[in-house]
């Protein structure tokens, strides 16, 4: 009798568990062409299912060409259907899939960006959107404009200038689905092959390859622990554009003082570039107020770029771009050509979240649960590694770096540390320059437990000394 493993634990139905470890044992010639399958009532009952299971397993074999039936005779594996030597070791069942996921859920991500999901505020959110479902007028529903919901606008615009002091109109802001789209739109709107453009060095890989795979040249400028450093601002090149994370720089989190800001903005007035502003990880700031924006130094020269996945959730994708006048027109064609418009529900959720003050309450919230958060991986660290250690950028934010003292991320050694189960993120991996930051760490806290970390941190111990052992 054949041998099929039935888990009644599992999310995924029996008859599809059924179906799946057929269908493999088929497509890797386990079962031949031509042999028979065990009758219905027969499997059934060594199994320990309904009939109707192994049935309902068996027609959908037979709809898809795995298997024949024969009038009196019964099923039989279809010639023809299983994969050569080659092939059949590289494929993936559905429940090979489950049993990836599950071992994934047992390893402790110190993925930085990611806020406590858990912690969503799923009844307020779930209230108002049942609400802009129920009252909203029936054109909701139909295509909206590619610059997004005027209510969320108007919101956004109040809230941006009492919280990060930003200056805008309504006109000038376009909703996208979360900061990648408008970063995305920033290069299409900007960039010509070979356009160069001046980036903080390190910076978010991804960002890098957003700006050269639009044709972009690439020009870093190094950070030390006040951020960008301007006074390294080439004479001789004439940019698209800057792009900058003046509140929270990452990776290494450090904050830009007036001084650099006016010389950045000097610098772009008289190269004629605009500076593009990518406020990160800003509302988490740990130690006095939320820093100004660049753009309200300088509205006509900066494009400011937010988003609210790092605050709520990364499954809204909601983001936002504030544009100088002369940009919004071909800005909202753009956006038009990419998808037509950001889900229109979503944004007039989140714009009575925000209008009715939960968004800054929810905000005040997980500000001090981030805090926390930032202690248990400090006093971790300094519990596992004491002296060998030094930790920055973690004023503001959902991660902070960690220097190791006469340690080198190497491959090898990234590798043997994710044999711990734990994932960490090497700084270098953000450098356009290589070599200057191998012993650095960005360690993200904001979806962790603390008894995550602090077994993560643990497990990072342990790998560390297995690396210098061997």
């Amino acid at each position: 009798m054949l041998w099929i493993n039935i888990d009644r634990t599992l999310k995924m139905s029996l008859k599809r568990q059924v179906y799946e470890q057929l269908r493999m044992k088929i497509l890797r010639g386990e079962l031949s062409g031509g042999e028979r399958l065990p009758s219905s009532r027969e499997f059934a009952s060594h199994l320990g299912v309904s009939r109707n299971v192994v049935i309902d397993a068996y027609e959908h074999l037979l709809a898809e060409g795995y298997v024949e039936g024969q009038q009196g005779a019964g099923t039989f594996v279809a010639e023809g259907a299983y994969l050569d030597k080659d092939l059949k070791s590289r494929h993936i069942s559905f429940l090979d899939t489950l049993d990836i996921s599950e071992n994934e859920s047992k390893i402790i991500d110190f993925r930085s960006g990611i806020p406590a999901l858990d912690k969503f505020p799923r009844q307020e959110w779930g209230k108002l959107a049942k609400r802009v479902c129920l009252e909203a007028k029936d054109a909701i529903f139909g295509y909206d404009y590619p610059e997004g919901r005027s209510e969320l606008r108007h919101v956004l615009c109040r809230y941006l200038k009492r919280t990060r002091g930003v200056l805008c109109h309504p006109d000038q802001l376009v909703i996208t689905s979360g900061a990648t789209q408008a970063l995305s739109l920033v290069a299409k709107l900007l960039l010509s092959k070979g356009d160069h453009v001046i980036m903080e060095d390190p910076i978010t890989h991804e960002i890098q390859t957003i700006f050269s795979s639009a044709g972009g040249s690439l020009y870093g400028l190094p950070v030390d622990e006040h951020g960008m450093r301007t006074d390294y601002l080439p004479h001789n090149l004439s940019p698209s554009f800057i792009f900058v994370t003046p509140s929270h720089q990452f990776p290494l989190g450090s904050i830009l003082p007036i001084q650099r800001r006016i010389e950045l903005i000097q610098y772009a007035n008289k190269t004629n570039c605009y500076i593009v502003e990518d406020d990160y990880d800003s509302e988490f700031r740990f130690q006095g107020s939320p820093i100004s924006s660049l753009q309200g130094l300088e509205p006509e020269r900066v494009i400011y770029i937010g988003t609210f996945s790092k605050i709520l959730s990364p499954a809204l994708r909601l983001g936002y771009l504030i544009l100088p006048p002369t940009l919004t027109e071909r800005c909202k064609n753009l956006k038009w050509f990419d998808d037509l418009h950001t889900p229109s529900l979503e944004q007039m959720t989140l714009a009575r979240f925000i209008d009715q003050g939960q968004l800054e309450s929810h905000i005040r919230k997980m500000r001090k649960l981030y805090q926390k958060r930032r202690e248990v991986v400090r006093k971790s660290l300094k519990k596992a590694f004491g002296e060998k250690v030094k930790i920055s950028g973690d004023s503001t934010g959902l991660h902070l770096i960690v220097e190791f003292i006469n340690f080198d991320f190497t491959e090898q050694a990234l590798t043997k540390i994710n044999n711990y189960k734990i994932k960490v993120y090497p700084v270098e991996l953000h450098t356009m320059q290589k070599g200057k930051h191998k012993n650095k760490l960005i360690l993200g806290y904001g979806n962790l437990t603390k008894e995550e970390i602090e077994e993560g941190i643990y497990r990072l111990k342990k790998a560390l000394e297995d690396n210098m052992v061997n």
